[in-house]
């Protein structure tokens, strides 16, 4: 039998508009301009002024209060902020943008259009290539060396079996060779530059680079039979098993590792320059006058957009006509779609900015003293709630902003990330930042005799006598996120 009963809930919900507006949040300045054009393809009502100059020099955002109450980007009146527009207010004349004269005014328009130079140079398998052309080869050999070089990774290394490029020879490319013949032309291309290419594992990289040096040298001699008996105890650092088992005194070894450190294991990297992934492109700058801190956002962060004229006109066109059949409600139906979504992507940019302004200046203020100095020991605790309590926005939308946002100071180039970070309680019951702790671990094991590394439980003694009482446990946590190996492993002859 069916029973009917009512239920009350309580849902929340968000309108496109507001999920529009997370989604562009989250955007890195690095992928706005993607973004944008994306928008631009779909909707035609949207137009894009800033084409012909998207390096214009960004707004100056000076030393603010961030409760000051410009900042009218609140999570509470999302809503408010796509309700009913006007149109006219989002078209302007052809000069003038949608910003006004805001952007036009501060920094130094020569110094904002500089571009980043990119080195022009052959990739690590195009410099292979070209020295396979130098070389006198059948059409077989010539092809058989092409399908070695494309089976390459990044690191310069042959990790799939001579078999499987046999068949790769005979499936893909109708070559019919023998596993012999594959080998005789990776031992031609193991003596290509750079030294090491070619090697299938660490222990032959590193044997192709010393038999080039010359070989009748008892060092190098030496140094061969280490990587070919000892490789593992040379890698772990045991120095005193290699000592005994090749009868070596400790000044001979100390020659024999540092000839072996001396090569190369990942030769592939060394004509390699991935230029996209070294190109960190900043959201925000910050700068020190005289004490003063002043913030900026990225130009490209304020693109100059409107809603299209022509379209605006076709509505009033259509909407005024005076007899409105199928085809002509349609259209003004699509117009009108079209005009709204061009609106409202202009107002999530808008409150983009805002909300990336009011964020960045909640933190450049919280941080103070690390934006003028640079010292990380400076590092306040900061967690996300203390910043989404001080710019009276959800937890979420800090995360958002902080987990993709780079800031360019005077030292450098920081992830927003980096600024957040755990308390904790000194034995005189002040609070610092992990970060502060994590600096002077970092600075005490620069200082170490490399001959006898500080261990984790001396280095926890050294930061008690200095009073931050934390567990052994949490030294080597914060050395592995470092990424500062064992006391062993940094041992040094």
């Amino acid at each position: 039998m069916l029973r009917q009963n009512l239920q009350q809930k309580l849902l929340q919900k968000l309108s496109p508009q507001q999920i529009q507006f997370i989604k562009l949040l989250q955007v890195p300045t690095v992928s706005l301009d993607t973004r944008i054009k994306e928008e631009l393809e779909e909707n035609p009502a949207l137009e894009d002024l800033s084409l012909s100059n998207m390096n214009e020099p960004e707004e100056a955002y000076p030393d603010r209060d961030p409760d000051d109450d410009n900042f009218n980007s609140d999570d509470n009146n999302e809503q408010s902020e796509f309700d009913e527009f006007n149109i006219d207010d989002y078209l302007q004349d052809d000069n003038v943008n949608d910003y006004g004269s805001r952007y036009d005014q501060n920094g130094d328009d020569d110094e904002e259009r500089k571009e980043i130079p990119i080195a022009v140079q052959s990739s690590f398998f195009e410099s292979l290539q070209n020295q396979l052309d130098l070389v006198p080869l059948s059409d077989k050999d010539f092809r058989i060396g092409q399908q070695i070089i494309g089976s390459l990774d990044d690191d310069g290394y042959l990790r799939r079996p001579i078999m499987s490029i046999t068949d790769d020879l005979a499936f893909s490319q109708n070559v019919m060779a023998e596993d012999d013949e594959v080998e005789e032309m990776l031992k031609l291309i193991q003596q290509f530059d750079p030294p090491g290419v070619g090697a299938r594992d660490l222990q032959e990289c590193l044997l192709i680079q010393l038999r080039k040096k010359d070989v009748n040298e008892p060092i190098i001699k030496k140094a061969m039979l280490v990587v070919e008996e000892y490789l593992d105890e040379f890698t772990r650092k045991h120095y005193d098993k290699l000592e005994k088992s090749l009868n070596l005194a400790p000044d001979e070894l100390k020659g024999i590792v540092n000839e072996i450190l001396k090569l190369n294991p990942k030769p592939g990297d060394s004509n390699e320059i991935n230029t996209k992934q070294m190109q960190v492109i900043p959201d925000f700058h910050i700068s020190n006058n005289d004490g003063v801190l002043i913030l900026t956002l990225n130009s490209k962060n304020a693109p100059e957009l409107r809603v299209s004229r022509s379209y605006q006109d076709m509505f009033q066109h259509y909407d005024k006509a005076s007899q409105k059949d199928k085809k002509l409600k349609e259209a003004v139906q699509f117009v009108k779609q079209k005009l709204d979504s061009a609106k409202w992507f202009i107002d999530a940019i808008k409150q983009r900015q805002q909300t990336l302004l009011k964020t960045m200046n909640a933190i450049m203020h919280y941080q103070y003293d690390f934006f003028l100095t640079g010292d990380e020991r400076n590092l306040r605790p900061m967690i996300l709630k203390d910043i989404a309590d001080k710019i009276g926005m959800d937890i979420s939308t800090v995360s958002r902003v902080a987990n993709s946002k780079y800031v360019q100071t005077e030292f450098g180039t920081f992830l927003l990330k980096s600024f957040f970070s755990e308390a904790i309680q000194m034995d005189s019951g002040e609070e610092v930042s992990n970060k502060e702790v994590k600096k002077i671990l970092e600075d005490f094991i620069g200082a170490e005799d490399k001959h006898h590394p500080l261990a984790d439980e001396k280095l926890t003694d050294i930061l008690k006598e200095h009073g931050y009482n934390i567990a052994r446990r949490t030294v080597a946590k914060y050395r592995e996120q470092m990424n500062i190996p064992v006391a062993r492993l940094r041992k040094e002859l």
